[in-house]
């Protein structure tokens, strides 16, 4: 029998390098016992450099001082690290008194409170900020920042106005890309949780690979030249997690919700590149940045050239165009220890303030790294995204600088049924669903 070759679909092709991520990998690092205040150290050297070299173009009359070197009633520029005094925050010794008490503690989502105050620092000192200019609402604690102000009787730097890095410096993309190439996003596949469903996932799986739909959809699919899974791709009953030594048939259970990942990832992989990144509820390190999830772990997937086990966060390029992403700790901790409208606003922030992560290690916990931030947002990315949120969101950022940026949330698959869409030749992006219900 004959084929007729005009049916034949061929699946489109993409340059992908993963580079970036080298700065998330701990390879030689090890914990000594040190303090996190290097890290913090790190940061201030790296940003305050960047910011000292905006102050003339922003302030040109005024001097640059350290906190200590503040004059009272005279104007200044000062540079340094935002600390927020939060009357709600968490304390470790709450949990003492939590096992000592009738009543239990009620945790609410947000911490904020109307007492909140900042505080800026550098290596000289620190002093109380005060002034309407820098509202605590939407700043927290690690944020790096020049502020124009002056001492006032009281002791505190009245602030009126305030100099953030902004976004920085973004790589060109020719301006001759003609034809549509899609990479999608999941997140939250939440494998063996209760709100799982495992043919919504089929599904999912048979989009990608063409083999769903007609020739119309199957067209659509050979565009898809990249997969990234942006963490919580399994969940375990956490009734197996209380201390005592796992029977064997819980051991077995265990394994499965892995094992059913592993057959998806080996159909996705056989078709089409693809990225998994670690999450919250994945058997990953905890701390950020999250290393790539063991590759023992997929001896289907871990076959295919085309599968790779990623970081998180995540960052590389792909046909010109950068991505960088994380699975989501980052902006869920910034909703916790402060406000805005939305998950899109947190992602601006965190973009304009140069930082990734900003409250690590104050709240999110990270490695203790001596020498350097690997969170320092260097390069302006062309799609940046975050996953397991609760419901889809997008936006296209721009900057001063003609930068443009494809903000994404991407929503828990588990939940929702709906993965991402973006389009390389354009960085725009469109929902995809897949329903189960009749």
């Amino acid at each position: 029998m004959e084929i007729d070759s005009e049916k034949i679909l061929q699946r489109k092709q993409s340059s992908y390098e993963s580079l970036q991520d080298e700065r998330f990998e701990i390879q030689k690092e090890m914990y000594r016992g040190q303090q996190y205040s290097q890290i913090y150290f790190a940061r201030l050297h790296l940003m305050r450099t960047l910011l000292h070299s905006l102050v003339p173009n922003w302030k040109p009359h005024l001097p640059v001082c350290t906190v200590l070197g503040i004059e009272k009633g005279k104007e200044c520029v000062i540079i340094g690290t935002l600390y927020k005094h939060m009357k709600l925050k968490p304390c470790i010794l709450d949990e003492y008194s939590k096992e000592r008490s009738a009543t239990p503690l009620v945790k609410p989502h947000n911490f904020m409170h109307p007492d909140d105050h900042l505080v800026l620092e550098d290596e000289s000192g620190r002093v109380k900020l005060g002034g309407t200019a820098l509202p605590p609402a939407a700043y927290v604690t690690g944020v790096v920042v020049a502020l124009h102000g002056k001492e006032t009787s009281a002791g505190e730097f009245f602030v009126e106005d305030v100099l953030e890095a902004g976004l920085p410096p973004q790589v060109e993309r020719p301006l001759d890309l003609n034809e549509d190439k899609y990479v999608l996003l999941v997140s939250g596949l939440g494998i063996g949780s209760n709100s799982s469903n495992p043919l919504q996932s089929q599904l999912l799986v048979d989009h990608i690979t063409g083999h769903l739909g007609d020739e119309e959809e199957q067209g659509i699919a050979a565009q898809i030249v990249h997969v990234i899974i942006a963490g919580n791709s399994v969940e375990f009953p956490r009734k197996l997690f209380n201390g005592q030594n796992l029977a064997s048939k819980d051991q077995s259970t265990l394994s499965e919700p892995v094992k059913e990942l592993d057959i998806l990832l080996a159909q996705i992989a056989a078709g089409v590149s693809v990225d998994i990144m670690p999450g919250p509820n994945d058997p990953a390190n905890f701390s950020l940045p999250q290393q790539p999830l063991n590759r023992c772990l997929f001896p289907g997937s871990a076959a295919y050239n085309t599968f790779r086990s990623c970081t998180n966060p995540h960052s590389f390029d792909l046909d010109n165009a950068r991505f960088l992403g994380t699975s989501g700790q980052n902006v869920d901790d910034l909703d916790k220890y402060s406000e805005a409208k939305d998950k899109l606003e947190f992602m601006e922030r965190t973009l304009k303030w140069r930082h990734l992560a900003p409250t690590a290690p104050n709240t999110l916990g990270c490695y203790p790294f001596t020498d350097r931030d690997p969170f320092l947002i260097e390069s302006c990315p062309h799609v940046y995204f975050i996953g397991n949120q609760v419901k889809f969101g997008t936006c296209l950022l721009k900057g001063s600088e003609g930068q443009a940026v494809r903000l994404i949330c991407i929503p828990k698959f588990c939940e929702t049924g709906v993965a991402v869409a973006v389009n390389l030749r354009n960085l725009e992006c469109h929902t995809v669903s897949f329903g189960t219900q009749i």
